[in-house]
């Protein structure tokens, strides 16, 4: 009987080492997949903040065409307002639409551009 046994039940060494290494490989276990848990919520944080800065991006570009485009119109309406007769005013509003068919052109290109930069910037955060 063991030293300070009162129950006169003894658990034999190599049972209480079985245990001792279940606990320990229980324990390991648990610790790897933790490990990739943190892993795999850090590649989704980076992920989402390269959405996040692509969108703000994106949005950054969206107002500052939308500006350009409310600036012409005003610019069209002061020129249109001092036209001197129907043939100039034609005249302006072709120039006018032609020149913001060009603009929304380029700008639906960068946009797109963006936009792919940005997809691509977070597959590359999620292949690692």
């Amino acid at each position: 009987m063991a030293k300070g046994d009162k129950s006169g039940f003894e658990i034999p060494e190599q049972m209480r080492e079985m245990a001792d290494q279940s606990v320990g490989q229980a324990r390991k276990a648990f610790d790897d997949y933790m490990s990739a848990t943190r892993k795999a919520v850090g590649s989704a944080e980076d992920t989402a903040q390269t959405v996040k800065a692509g969108a703000d991006d994106m949005s950054r570009a969206a107002l500052e065409y939308t500006e350009e485009h409310v600036s012409a119109a005003f610019d069209l309406a002061q020129k249109m307002v001092r036209a001197g007769d129907v043939q100039e005013m034609m005249q302006l509003q072709s120039e006018y639409l032609r020149k913001q068919m060009e603009a929304l052109g380029e700008q639906v290109r960068d946009l797109g551009d963006k936009a792919t930069r940005t997809a691509q910037d977070a597959a590359k955060k999620t292949r690692g």
